[in-house]
């Protein structure tokens, strides 16, 4: 498999760690959202709830407070234009 390949398929599974942990089995909850951002994505941030509501709200498309692939996606494709960013300096 290419590496784009593999990437996406730890996406998707990374994804679906979490979202498994409690309720939904296909959507992310805040509690999950929380640990998601603290151990894969090393956000201190996380440890302060009203900043992980901001992220699930600024990530929440369709306002049911918990968060799907596509949103998730979303905060994946922005964190790696913001790497491609800074790369470039």
């Amino acid at each position: 498999m290419s590496q784009l390949q593999n990437a996406m398929i730890i996406l998707v599974k990374t994804f679906n760690d979490y979202a498994r942990k409690e309720g939904k089995k296909d959507m992310l909850n805040k509690g999950e959202v929380k640990t998601l951002l603290e151990k894969e994505l090393l956000l201190q941030e996380a440890k302060n709830p009203g900043e992980v509501d901001k992220f699930i709200k600024n990530l929440d498309r369709d306002s049911d407070s918990e968060v799907d692939f596509s949103e998730f996606m979303v905060l994946v494709a922005r964190l790696a234009c913001m790497i491609h960013d800074f790369s470039k300096k």
